[in-house]
C-alpha cells in the first residue's frame, strides 16, 4: 500500500475515534445545559428534547433563590485559591531540595514522598478531622484548606521539571555567590512556569470539586461550598431536574473558564518531565 494512502487512512480513523470520544465526553455537559433551559413540562416529555425550543434563564434564577450559590461559590474559590498557593509554595521548596541539594538519604525520602500518593484519602480523613476540631478550625477557611497544602504529586511534578535544568547553571550561580533561595526565585521558577501552571490548575480544580471534607468540617451554612449547595436545590416534595441542572451549570462555569484559558499550559506541564527520570 502506498505510504501516503496508508497515512491518510490512519489519520482518518484516528480523527473518527477522536470525534466519537469528544461526543461521548461533551454529551453529558450538553444534556445538563439543555435540561437547565427547559421548563417543568418539557423536562417530563418523552422522548426527551435534545435541543431546547426556547431559551429561558428562569431555572437559573430559581436556583439562586433556592440556595445561596454565590456565597458558596466565593467559599469554594477562596478554599481552592488557598490550597493552590499553599501547594505551590511547599511543592517548590521540597522539589528544589530533591533536585538540587545533595543530602543523605535524599532518594529514600523522595520515595517516601511518592509513597504518600498510594495512601487513600479515606485513611487520613478521621485524624485530619480530629486535629481540625482540636484546633477549633471547623467552619473556617483554614480548616478547609490547611490539610491539603502539601502534595506529593506536586513535589514529584516539579522535581521532574527541575531535573531538566542543567546542573552547570546551578554550579555557575553558586560560584557567583548566588544562594539557594535566590537561585530558586530568580532562575528556577521562571524556567518552571509550565509546571507551576499545571500544578496550580490541577490543585485548584481538585479542591474545587471536593464534597466530603467540606461537608464534615462545616456546619455553618455561610461556610458551605458549591458542591454541597447543589444538594440544597432538591425540593422536599419532588426532584426538580431543571433547577438542579441550572445549579450544576452555574457551578461548572468557573472550571470551564479556567480550563479554556489554561488547557495548553496544563498539557505542556504534564508532558514536560516525561522524558527525564
Amino acid at each position: 500500500m502506498d505510504y501516503k494512502l496508508k497515512r491518510t487512512l490512519t489519520n482518518t480513523v484516528l480523527y473518527i475515534v477522536l470525534i466519537v470520544v469528544a461526543i461521548l465526553v461533551l454529551f453529558p455537559i450538553w444534556t445538563a445545559i439543555n435540561i437547565s433551559l427547559l421548563n417543568d413540562s418539557q423536562v417530563a416529555q418523552y422522548p426527551p428534547q435534545l435541543v431546547p425550543t426556547q431559551f429561558s434563564l428562569r431555572n437559573y434564577a430559581h436556583a439562586l433563590e433556592q440556595a445561596p450559590l454565590l456565597r458558596y461559590l466565593f467559599n469554594s474559590v477562596t478554599q481552592s485559591t488557598l490550597v493552590m498557593l499553599g501547594q505551590l509554595v511547599t511543592a517548590c521548596l521540597a522539589a528544589y531540595a530533591f533536585a538540587f541539594i545533595d543530602f543523605k538519604w535524599r532518594n529514600v525520602l523522595f520515595l517516601v514522598f511518592l509513597a504518600t500518593l498510594m495512601i487513600p484519602w479515606e485513611a487520613t480523613i478521621i485524624p485530619n478531622y480530629l486535629l481540625i476540631k482540636k484546633l477549633k478550625w471547623d467552619n473556617t477557611f483554614q480548616g478547609l484548606a490547611v490539610p491539603f497544602m502539601a502534595t506529593g504529586f506536586g513535589t514529584f511534578l516539579l522535581r521532574q521539571f527541575f531535573l531538566k535544568i542543567p546542573k552547570e547553571l546551578h554550579d555557575a550561580a553558586v560560584m557567583d555567590g548566588c544562594g539557594s533561595f535566590r537561585f530558586l526565585i530568580t532562575i528556577v521558577l521562571p524556567l518552571a512556569r509550565p509546571a507551576l501552571g499545571t500544578l496550580a490548575v490541577y490543585s485548584f480544580l481538585q479542591t474545587y470539586n471536593q464534597y466530603l471534607w467540606p461537608l464534615l468540617i462545616t456546619n455553618d451554612q455561610t461556610m458551605r461550598t458549591v458542591q454541597i449547595g447543589i444538594a440544597l436545590l432538591q425540593d422536599e416534595e419532588r426532584f426538580m431536574f431543571n433547577t438542579v441542572m441550572a445549579g450544576v451549570v452555574f457551578v461548572l462555569l468557573p472550571t470551564f473558564i479556567l480550563f479554556i484559558f489554561s488547557n495548553r499550559q496544563l498539557i505542556r506541564g504534564l508532558t514536560a518531565g516525561a522524558v527525564k527520570g
